[in-house]
C-alpha cells in the first residue's frame, strides 16, 4: 500500500519560469537518523513515515503520489553584491500540504542532488550542517521564534567531498514557503512585471491574506521582519548570512549556516567565517534587515504604482516605518526579559545600560538574563551592577506583579551553544547519535530548569570557544 501524502502544490501552478521541474537524485543506502514525529502529526502525515517507504521518500529515492518536485529560481545580494541568478542548488521542493491548523506548508528535501542552479556544486549536503540545521531550527521553534522546521534527517550511505571525505545526509525542511526577497529580485532584474505581479499576489494571499494590495504586502513583510530580528536579538542569535536570498518574505528564519547563539555578549560579535567587515554582526542585524527590505521595495516598484515616482514614494514611506516598528518590537522582547510588562519612556535606556555592563566583561548572554530571573547577581563588576540593580528594582516596583515569572518565561535556560553542537555533531559523524538526541531533547525544552538541562547551560571553557561557524554545505 502506497504511503499517501495530501499534497496541494500551489507554487507548481505558477508559470514554468518560476522553477525547474526536477526529481531528487536517489542515494545508495538511506537510513533514518531522526524523525520529528510531533511535526509529522501536525502536518497530517502518515504514522508510517518512519517505515521503509517513508525513508525512501525522505531520502529522495521515491517521489510520492501527488508531489510536484521542483527547484525554485531566485537571485540575491550576497554580502552586498548582486547575483542575478541563484536558485535551489541542492534543494528540491517536493510539494505543499495543508497542516491541521489550516496553514499551507512546503516540504523540501535539502541535499537532494544537483539542479540547474547548482553552479558547479554537487547538490549534496554532509551530515554536520544537516544536523546543525535540524537542531537550531527546532530550538528556535521551541523559543517561540518564527522559523523553518526540521522534519527528518536521513543518512545517504554516500560520501561527499568538502576538502575531505564526509558522510552525506538529506534534511527534510518544512516552511510556510521558500519565497525569498531574492525571488522578487530575480524577476525585477529581468523586467518581468507579469511574473512580479503573479508572485506578489501568490505571496500576499499565502502569507498575509489581510493585505489587499502590493503596498499592503510590502508593509506586512516589513513588520514581520522587524519582529523577527527583535526576537533574534532577544536570545542573542546571530544569523550570520543575512543575504537577500536568505530572507523569507513569510517572516520565518531560514537558512541556518554560519549562525550562533552568543556565549559572551558583545554587540559586534560576528559568526560568519567570511564576514571580515562585520556586515552581519549581532548589532547590525536590524540595519541589514531594512537594507534587504529596501531591495524588496525596489523590486516591487512596477507593481506598487504604474508611475515610478509615485511607486518610489510609496516604497520609501513604507521603509521609513521600519525603525519605529523595530524599536517597539525590541522593547516588547526585552521588557519581559527584565520582568516588565508596562511601558516607561526610560525602559530602553535601562536595558541598554545592562547590555553595556554585559559587553564590558563579555558576560554570558543567556546565563546573565536567566540569573536575573533567579535572583542572582550575574556580573563581576558588583558596584556597577548594584547601581543598575537599584534602578531596576525601583522600576519593577512601579510595574505590575509577576516580574519573576515573566523573566522565567522570557529567558531560556538552554540554547544550542556552538561548542556543544560541535561535540554532539562530532559524535554523530562517528556513528553515535545519542549525544545529539540528548542535546536536542534539552534544546526543545529551553525554559526547563532541571538537572537534565544543567550540563547544557555551561559556556565554553578555555579552548572550547567556537568563534566562527561555517555553512559547510
Amino acid at each position: 500500500m502506497r504511503l499517501m501524502i495530501p499534497f496541494d502544490n500551489s507554487y507548481a501552478r505558477l508559470p514554468a519560469r518560476f522553477y525547474t521541474r526536477q526529481p531528487p537524485t536517489p542515494v545508495r543506502a538511506p537510513a533514518l537518523l531522526v524523525l520529528n514525529a510531533p511535526l509529522a502529526a501536525e502536518l497530517g502525515l502518515p504514522d508510517t513515515l518512519r517505515g521503509p517507504e517513508g525513508v525512501q521518500i525522505l531520502a529522495g529515492n521515491l517521489v510520492p503520489d501527488g508531489a510536484a518536485p521542483l527547484a525554485q529560481v531566485y537571485a540575491g545580494h550576497q554580502f552586498g553584491g548582486f547575483v542575478p541568478r541563484l536558485g535551489d542548488g541542492r534543494a528540491i521542493l517536493l510539494g505543499e500540504v495543508i497542516d491541521r491548523n489550516g496553514q499551507r506548508r512546503d516540504i523540501q528535501l535539502k541535499g537532494a542532488g544537483p539542479t540547474p542552479y547548482s553552479r558547479m556544486g554537487d547538490g549534496r549536503a554532509w551530515l554536520g550542517p544537516v544536523l546543525r540545521e535540524y537542531l537550531v531550527s527546532e530550538a528556535m521553534h521551541a523559543l517561540g521564534i518564527p522559523t523553518t522546521r526540521a522534519l527528518a534527517a536521513v543518512a545517504t550511505g554516500e560520501d561527499v567531498y568538502r576538502q575531505t571525505r564526509l558522510p552525506g545526509a538529506v534534511l527534510t525542511r518544512v516552511a510556510a514557503s521558500h519565497i525569498r526577497v531574492g525571488t522578487f529580485q530575480y524577476f525585477a532584474a529581468r523586467n518581468d512585471t507579469e511574473a512580479l505581479r503573479l508572485l506578489t499576489d501568490h505571496a500576499r494571499q499565502r502569507h498575509f491574506p489581510q493585505a489587499e494590495t502590493a503596498l499592503d504586502f510590502l508593509k506586512s513583510v516589513i513588520a514581520a521582519q522587524a519582529r523577527l530580528v527583535a526576537q533574534w536579538m532577544g536570545v542573542g542569535f546571530i544569523h550570520g548570512v543575512m543575504n537577500t536570498d536568505n530572507m523569507a518574505v513569510s517572516g520565518e528564519t531560514i537558512d541556518y549556516g554560519p549562525c550562533a547563539f552568543m556565549d559572551g555578549y558583545h554587540p559586534e560579535t560576528v559568526f560568519s567565517s567570511i564576514d571580515a567587515q562585520g556586515r552581519y554582526a549581532y548589532a547590525r542585524q536590524a540595519d541589514i534587515a531594512v537594507w534587504n527590505l529596501a531591495q524588496l521595495a525596489t523590486a516591487l516598484l512596477p507593481v506598487l504604482d504604474e508611475n515610478r515616482e509615485n511607486a518610489v514614494n510609496l516604497g520609501t514611506r513604507a521603509l521609513n516605518g521600519f525603525p519605529n516598528l523595530f524599536r517597539q518590537a525590541w522593547l516588547d522582547v526585552f521588557r519581559p526579559k527584565i520582568g516588565l510588562s508596562t511601558d516607561d519612556p526610560a525602559d530602553a535606556e535601562l536595558i541598554h545600560r545592562l547590555l553595556d555592563l554585559m559587553a564590558a566583561e563579555r558576560a554570558d548572554f543567556t546565563n546573565t538574563f536567566r540569573a536575573l530571573a533567579e535572583g542572582e547577581a550575574p556580573l563581576k563588576n558588583r558596584a556597577a551592577f548594584a547601581s543598575w540593580q537599584a534602578e531596576w528594582q525601583a522600576r519593577l516596583r512601579r510595574d505590575t506583579p509577576g516580574g519573576v515569572e515573566r523573566m522565567r518565561r522570557a529567558n531560556p535556560v538552554v540554547i544550542p551553544r556552538n561548542h556543544q553542537m560541535e561535540a554532539a555533531i562530532g559524535a554523530a559523524v562517528r556513528g553515535d547519535m545519542s549525544q545529539f538526541m540528548k542535546f536536542l531533547s534539552s534544546c526543545i525544552q529551553p525554559f526547563a530548569s532541571n538537572h537534565f538541562s544543567y550540563e547544557f547551560t555551561k559556556p565554553p571553557a578555555a579552548g572550547e570557544t567556537v568563534r566562527q561557524t561555517f555553512c559547510g554545505t
